[in-house]
């Protein structure tokens, strides 16, 4: 009787700590917004996955985040990319403050990357530009640092702009199996 109770509670404390981590887990890689992610994510072919993981990375769902470098909102879109980005989508009452609204952080971070993919293709050569610039990215791919089919993009010399591709992609294969986004 003894070796059972003690197996009840050892399978008990084990119960226990699994239904933790898993909380701890979901609360590490949360998905807000998802109504949003999925109509933008739709409007502009992009992976629903890919467009939260690069919310989770630029703000961590924080929709008043706001940068040293004057990146706000979502996805941290900085002032001079945001208003070319409204330009170009036919936005003429846009007004800094809109990135604040999850709505209009989203749809503008959305367009912004299928615009950047229509460049570059490769979804690794995508987030390098949308963290360091086109131009940077370009200049990496002229001077054979990196694989202009983003293949091997180990040359990109910004550690920043290398971490951040990389932890995009570790979130995107994360958000993948912790939820059903579709």
């Amino acid at each position: 009787m003894a070796k059972s109770r003690k197996f009840v509670v050892i399978l008990i404390i084990l119960l226990v700590t699994a239904f933790a981590a898993k909380g701890i887990i979901y609360h590490v890689y949360p998905v807000e917004y998802k109504d949003y992610i999925l109509k933008y994510s739709r409007e502009y072919d992009i992976d629903p996955y890919l467009l939260t993981a690069i919310i989770k990375v630029e703000s961590r769902f924080n929709k008043d985040a706001a940068s040293h470098k004057g990146a706000i909102g979502l996805m941290q879109l900085t002032e001079p990319t945001a208003f070319w980005i409204a330009e170009s989508m036919g936005n003429e009452n846009f007004v800094i403050d809109d990135l604040y609204d999850p709505e209009t952080n989203i749809k503008m971070g959305a367009w912004y990357v299928d615009n950047i993919r229509r460049e570059f293709g490769a979804i690794e050569l995508v987030l390098a530009a949308y963290n360091a610039g086109r131009g940077n990215v370009a200049s990496w791919i002229d001077n054979s640092l990196i694989a202009g089919d983003g293949t091997d993009c180990s040359g990109i010399p910004y550690q920043e702009t290398k971490t951040y591709v990389e932890k995009v992609l570790a979130s995107q294969g994360i958000y993948r199996i912790l939820y059903d986004i579709r």
